[in-house]
């Protein structure tokens, strides 16, 4: 801890208004002391953690923090404000904000020392302590572990207050009544608070920061239970945050001293960034209740199903932790208990999605599943298809089967053999859909009925919309199925006979007799749509493709445009419309990364040193298709950035439906050119949306006044005026 926090970062009279403002203030220190590289990408990975959930916490106390690869050390700058600043506390404005910064990489030594500082933010003495303390060095010491809240509050020697505790619980009520009377806080409270912690520290001493007792080696509670010969009612915790930093160790320790409260022998389990250690079975095994306080899915769950739980968010154990050691109680004694754990520990959807997520944003997974499984069989086989026909020609598709006539001397005979390879692998893209589909939903249960599915699909000539229709069906049949309480003897055959059985044979109906004729109808009115675009209506939809490619450079509007480009492509024989739609996608989604990295080429003096850094890898992925190489640039200034962007793509999207190329691909960029139909054209309409977005986005930008924040982030820019200005005297 001692290389974590000096006094030069510290600031016992911090006079931001703002959390925005009180980071910056307390970053700015950082960057002074060379921990953090870019102040502007470092507070912008602060905001992105403070948007995912609020820092503050009752008791007056802010953390803002983040992992961010701007930081060169584990760092923490602390803050005290008189007049309080908001942090999203339901008791009101913090006080006492402590900005952590972890690197990208740290590791586990430095993340377990901030962990133990998180803990004893939960300690009344510390806090009161910080409150109290009139120079930064003290401060400092106080929060490195160096000097303990009864050291730091220590009396002055007086006649008239005399020494000791007494004196110092004094001379702390005074301190702290001063400290509040400057902010407008309540004086009589704080005096009360820091006189009562100088009193504790006569008789006792204060853990240091740096020092943590295991929860694992002495359950809350067990010290009381064992005074009164009776077993202890036992509880098992896991606590997690985003993060793992701060809220995941502060929850861990407010539900210890609960149950130290509560007479209850409690035992927390704290899944951080450093990772975790797991609890030991048989800890798990004779726990009477769990209690879970997280915002981040919990880690192998399935060791705690079968016992009463309360589920709530990590700030919750921070702030109620009484509340719900006694819900958890009253479950018990009511028998209500959690689900047993499935035989695969979840579906992969609920092992990699957030506890809170809604159906919607569920569907989207499922169904981002089964495309990601299916891109890799599209672009294989696209590929080979369509080197199939540059080498034996466009009649290559009329050739016999290889296994009856090759000629290892003739080109036709290769093109052929990649061609046919193209067309097997494209076989399965369907069955691929439905099946992962389904397995996003289900796990490994529902492979069986979801490609079974699919294979229906490509049989009735449902395609692309009866896949995902099979594999929605299948997920949603196999997970009914396992609500179903079964015989203990049958349990056993379940996954391998009974599940495939039923699942297969509901699917097949379905897909068969009810809802397979209705799709393929759509499918072949969606195909025909798709073949009889000409004219303005292929260029308007080119252009909105591009739109929507450029929208949010990876996101889900993002991520439809291209999954309606690779559902064209993914037949044996798609159209030329089909291809012409999937060309204008990948071009348009070329066109954002292309556009920074240009643009910091030729108006470099309008970003900063790490936008410029990241504008010569924007070439590299631009060119790779790889949409996600403008985000950095979009989350700096996205309103500059992306509105340019989208113009940029619209105008790629249209040119290249106007000038009809085609692609059978569905990835590749730059590198799948020579498999281009009208290649020459198809580049022109690249470079001409990466010149109207350079164009937009250096116009917009220049625009923009240069504020003292923006230019103190731009090194080579304040070298260039320290030239010319001459240096003037700063107050104190």
């Amino acid at each position: 801890m001692s290389d974590m926090i000096t006094a030069d970062l510290v600031d016992l009279d911090l006079s931001a208004d703002s959390k925005e403002a009180a980071a910056r203030a307390l970053a700015e220190r950082m960057v002074a002391q060379g921990r953090v590289t870019d102040l502007e990408g470092f507070l912008a990975d602060v905001a992105a953690r403070e948007a995912q959930m609020p820092t503050g916490l009752d008791g007056g106390i802010g953390i803002p923090h983040c992992r961010s690869a701007h930081v060169t050390e584990p760092s923490l700058a602390f803050g005290r404000s008189a007049a309080g600043i908001d942090f999203g506390a339901p008791d009101g404005p913090a006080d006492l904000i402590f900005l952590i910064a972890a690197p990208a990489g740290a590791d586990d030594a430095h993340l377990t020392i901030l962990s133990s500082l998180a803990r004893q933010l939960m300690n009344t003495e510390f806090t009161s302590a910080l409150r109290a303390v009139t120079d930064v060095e003290t401060a400092a010491a106080l929060i490195r572990g160096d000097a303990t809240p009864s050291t730091a509050q220590a009396p002055v020697e007086s006649s008239e207050e005399g020494t000791g505790a007494s004196g110092g619980a004094k001379a702390a009520a005074s301190a702290a009544q001063g400290a509040a009377g400057a902010g407008g806080a309540s004086e009589d409270s704080a005096a009360a608070s820091v006189a009562a912690s100088a009193d504790a520290a006569a008789d006792t001493t204060a853990q240091a920061p740096g020092a943590s007792t295991p929860a694992q080696t002495t359950p809350a509670g067990a010290g009381s239970a064992a005074d009164s010969g009776e077993r202890p009612f036992r509880i098992v915790a896991v606590t997690s945050c985003p993060t793992g930093i701060a809220h995941t160790y502060m929850a861990a320790e407010s539900l210890e001293n609960a149950g130290r409260e509560s007479g209850v022998e409690l035992v927390v389990e704290t899944q951080g960034s450093a990772g975790f250690t797991r609890l030991d079975p048989a800890v798990i095994a004779a726990a009477d209740a769990v209690i879970f306080a997280h915002d981040v899915p919990v880690r192998e769950k399935d060791r705690f199903a079968g016992k009463p739980t309360v589920d709530v968010g990590v700030k919750a154990g921070i702030n109620r932790p009484a509340e719900l050691i006694t819900e958890v109680r009253a479950k018990a004694a009511r028998g209500e208990t959690s689900a047993p754990a499935p035989a695969s520990g979840g579906t992969p959807v609920e092992r990699a999605g957030d506890s809170t997520e809604g159906y919607g944003s569920k569907l989207r997974k499922w169904l981002m599943s089964g495309v990601s499984y299916m891109v890799p069989f599209v672009a294989a086989g696209g590929l080979l298809i369509a080197l199939g026909f540059a080498i034996g020609g466009y009649k290559i598709n009329k050739a016999p089967s290889v296994m009856d006539h090759f000629v290892w001397t003739q080109a036709d005979s290769w093109g052929a053999l990649s061609f046919q390879i193209g067309v097997v692998a494209f076989g399965f893209l369907v069955p691929v859909l439905a099946g992962y589909i389904a397995y996003g939903m289900a796990d490994r249960p529902g492979l069986v009925p979801g490609f079974v599915g699919g294979a229906i699909s490509l049989t009735i000539n449902a395609g692309f919309l009866g896949g995902l229709a099979a594999g929605l069906i299948a997920g949603g049949v196999v997970m009914a199925v396992q609500k179903v309480r079964i015989p203990a003897a049958l349990r056993g055959i379940m996954p391998v006979v009974v599940i495939p059985l039923i699942s297969s044979a509901i699917v097949g109906f379905l897909m068969f007799v009810v809802i397979g004729k209705p799709i393929a109808s759509a499918q072949k009115g969606l195909t025909d749509w798709l073949n009889g675009l000409t004219g303005t209506n292929a260029i308007l939809l080119g252009a909105l493709l591009g739109l929507m490619m450029c929208f949010d450079l990876g996101g889900p509007v993002n991520k439809v445009a291209y999954t309606f480009a690779t559902a064209g492509i993914a037949v044996s024989n798609p159209s030329d419309s089909a291809m012409k739609i999937m060309a204008a996608v990948m071009a348009a989604g070329m066109v954002p990364p292309l556009a920074m990295a240009l643009a910091t080429t030729v108006r470099g003096r309008l970003f900063t040193q790490t936008e410029r850094e990241n504008g010569k890898a924007a070439w590299v992925l631009g060119a790779s298709f790889i949409s996600e190489g403008a985000i950095p640039f979009a989350a700096a200034d996205p309103l500059r950035v992306i509105p340019s962007s989208m113009v940029g793509g619209a105008l790629t999207g249209a040119l290249s439906m106007t000038f009809g190329a085609t692609l059978r691909a569905p990835h590749g960029g730059v590198f799948v050119i020579p498999l281009i139909g009208n290649p020459f054209l198809y580049l022109i309409a690249i470079a001409a949306g990466v010149c109207a977005t350079t164009a937009l986005v250096v116009l917009l930008k220049g625009m923009r006044k240069q504020t003292p924040e923006t230019t103190a982030t731009d090194p080579a820019a304040n070298a260039a005026r320290t030239t010319k200005e001459p240096k003037q005297p700063v107050a104190a």
